[in-house]
C-alpha cells in the first residue's frame, strides 16, 4: 500500500498541472516537433516554457485517458522511489506516452532514457532538460535514438501573439531584408509597435512575466540562482567555490557588457585560471545567461575565448543592471533573436556578420552608414523607427523570425 500511496502523489501532481495549464497560446516550436517520434528531447534555459509545452501536448491529445503521464524528476518522491518502477507501472496499466521534466536531476539520465527506450518499445518518451545538457556526454548513446529540439525565450513575434496584439507566421531573414517596408507597414497598421517593443525588452522574453507582475526582476534573479546553484552542479562536477566564482563572473560581466574582454584581468579578479574561467563562462552561456560572440562559428572541440560578451537577452540586463546602456540593449536584442535561427559572428567592421554574408550595424534612429558603407550586403538595424527604407530596417522587425 505504501507504493500505491506514493503513486497517488505523482498522479495528483499530474492532474493539478494539467488543470492549471492554458492552451490559448502555443510556442512556435510546438508545431515543429515530430511528436510521433519515440524519443524526443527539449532543451532550453530555465523559465522559457518547456514544462508548459509538455502539459499542453498531454492536455490536447490525451486528456484524462491515462495513456500519458507527466513527471518531474525534481519531485522529492524520486528521492526514495525508482523511476523505472514508475515507468513499468505506467506501461503495464495502459500507458503509451511518458513526459519527463527536469531530466538532468537524475545522475544517470542518459543511461536511464536508453534503458526505457530499449526495454519499453511501445512507449513514447518526451523529456526536457537544462540547456546546459551535453547530449553526447557521459553515459549512454542517445544520438541515434532521439530527436532534440531547443526552446529559447519568447521572440518579439511570439510576445505580440501572447499579448493578443498581432499574429503572423515567422519570417525568413531574406524576406525581412527584401520586404521589411511592407512587413512593418502591415504591423504598424494594426498596433503601436514601439511601445510594445519597449515593454518586451524589459519584461517579455520569459513567458512567466504574466504570472509575476511586479516581481519579474526578482523571479529572474531566482532563475539565475537556480541555473548556477542547481543546474550547473547537476551536470558538471563543480565545487561550491566554483559556483560562487561563477555568480561573481556573471555580475562582473553584467556591469561591463558588451565588451572585448581582457581575460587576464577577469581571471585575476575571480582568483581563477584561464581553463576554469573559460569553463565557467561557457557554462553561463549554455545555461542561457550569457551570449558569446566570436569571429568564427561555434566549435564544440574546445573552449575558445569570445571576441565579445553579452548577457543572453535584454530582460536579464534590466534585472541585473540598474541603468542598462541603450546601445547595449539594442545589440543584445539583435544578437539574441538572430542567433536562434542564423549563424552570427563577429566581423572586422560593423557589429554583426550573419551567415557570412550580411553585415549589420545596430543603433538608434540617427545611426549612419559610415562604418559599413563600403561593404556589399550591409544594413542598419535601427531602433526608434516604425518603418524603414532601403537598407535601413527597424530593429524590432528582427524579432519576427521565430
Amino acid at each position: 500500500m505504501k507504493e500505491l500511496e506514493g503513486l497517488e502523489e505523482i498522479m495528483r501532481s499530474h492532474r493539478n498541472r494539467l488543470a492549471a495549464v492554458g492552451t490559448n497560446f502555443h510556442r512556435n516550436l510546438y508545431y515543429h516537433i515530430d511528436w510521433d517520434d519515440r524519443l524526443i528531447g527539449i532543451k532550453g534555459p530555465r523559465g522559457c516554457g518547456k514544462t508548459t509545452l509538455l502539459l499542453q501536448r498531454i492536455k490536447e491529445n490525451f486528456g484524462d485517458t491515462g495513456q500519458a503521464l507527466y513527471i518531474s524528476l525534481d519531485n522529492l518522491w524520486f528521492a526514495s522511489n525508482s523511476l523505472i518502477d514508475l515507468v513499468d507501472y505506467h506501461y503495464t496499466h495502459g500507458g503509451t506516452h511518458l513526459f519527463i521534466d527536469e531530466v538532468h536531476h537524475h545522475p544517470y539520465w542518459q543511461t536511464l532514457l536508453k534503458n526505457i527506450y530499449d526495454d519499453y518499445p511501445q512507449m513514447n518518451v518526451v523529456y526536457t532538460g537544462s540547456s546546459m545538457l551535453r547530449m553526447d556526454y557521459k553515459q549512454g548513446d542517445l544520438s541515434r535514438r532521439q530527436l532534440v529540439y531547443h526552446l529559447p525565450g519568447l521572440s518579439f513575434r511570439e510576445y505580440l501573439e501572447f499579448e493578443g496584439l498581432y499574429r503572423c507566421e515567422p519570417l525568413e531573414l531574406e524576406d525581412i531584408l527584401k520586404n521589411h517596408v511592407r512587413i512593418a507597414n502591415d504591423v504598424c497598421a494594426k498596433i503601436k509597435v514601439l511601445p510594445a517593443f519597449e515593454k518586451y525588452l524589459k519584461q517579455g522574453y520569459y513567458p512567466f512575466y504574466k504570472e509575476v507582475k511586479k516581481g519579474y526582476d526578482m523571479r529572474l534573479q531566482q532563475v539565475i540562482n537556480q541555473v548556477i546553484e542547481n543546474d550547473y552542479p547537476a551536470i558538471d562536477e563543480v565545487s561550491m567555490s566554483t559556483i560562487r566564482k561563477t555568480k561573481k563572473m556573471l555580475m562582473l560581466l553584467a556591469e561591463k557588457v558588451p565588451q572585448t574582454p581582457v581575460m587576464s584581468e577577469l581571471y585575476a579578479e575571480l582568483d581563477t585560471d584561464r581553463n576554469q574561467g573559460l569553463k565557467m563562462m561557457h557554462a553561463l552561456e549554455r545555461g542561457g545567461l550569457l551570449g558569446l560572440l566570436s569571429s568564427e562559428a561555434k566549435s564544440f572541440k574546445g573552449l575558445a575565448r569570445p571576441d565579445k560578451i553579452f548577457l543572453n537577452n535584454p530582460n536579464l540586463m534590466y534585472a541585473l543592471v540598474s541603468k542598462p546602456e541603450i546601445g547595449t540593449v539594442r545589440e543584445t536584442f539583435f544578437f539574441n533573436q538572430l542567433s536562434q535561427t542564423q549563424t552570427v559572428t563577429f566581423p572586422k567592421k560593423g557589429d554583426f556578420l550573419v551567415n557570412k554574408t550580411y553585415l549589420f550595424e545596430v543603433g538608434g534612429k540617427n545611426k549612419s552608414f559610415d562604418q559599413i558603407k563600403d561593404f556589399e550586403n550591409s544594413f542598419l538595424a535601427m531602433d526608434g523607427i516604425e518603418v524603414g527604407h532601403h537598407n535601413r530596417i527597424p530593429l524590432w522587425v528582427f524579432g519576427m523570425m521565430y
